[in-house]
């Protein structure tokens, strides 16, 4: 099993980071690029990857009263991951990912997962920006 977590700080009120994270027709807008998530009969979904043209039935959970996403795969139980939302003062957050990979097959490897991690927590910034800034405008 290998286990990845990367955290970031948002310049933002914790529910507005959530908000966003946990919007499912949004997803696309911070995911890494190759996946793309689309409502089945939530909490069911399907994860596309583009990389491989797979289709995994895939759960995904939110929990707003504990500022928390939780995904995994359906059937073969290979993947799962969590992301979490906490205030930190001064109207910031930190949000934290975390990925689980339970078959070495599925894992992409210590720096593909990094980078994807980093990339989607800043893309992630970035609407939540977006969003906060428009409110605000």
């Amino acid at each position: 099993m290998a286990e990845y977590e990367r955290s970031r700080t948002m310049p933002a009120q914790p529910e507005h980071v959530f908000d966003q994270a946990a919007n499912v027709t949004q997803l696309d807008a911070w995911l890494p690029d190759e996946l793309h998530v689309h409502p089945v009969d939530p909490p069911a979904v399907t994860v596309h990857e583009d990389r491989s043209g797979d289709d995994t039935p895939a759960l995904l959970r939110a929990q707003p009263d504990q500022m928390r996403l939780e995904w995994g795969t359906r059937e073969q139980g290979t993947y799962t991951g969590w992301l979490q939302v906490a205030g930190i003062g001064s109207g910031a957050s930190e949000v934290t990912v975390h990925l689980s990979f339970f078959e070495g097959g599925h894992d992409p490897g210590e720096q593909a997962v990094a980078d994807a991690l980093d990339g989607s927590l800043r893309r992630l910034e970035e609407q939540v920006r977006m969003r906060v800034d428009h409110s605000a405008g």
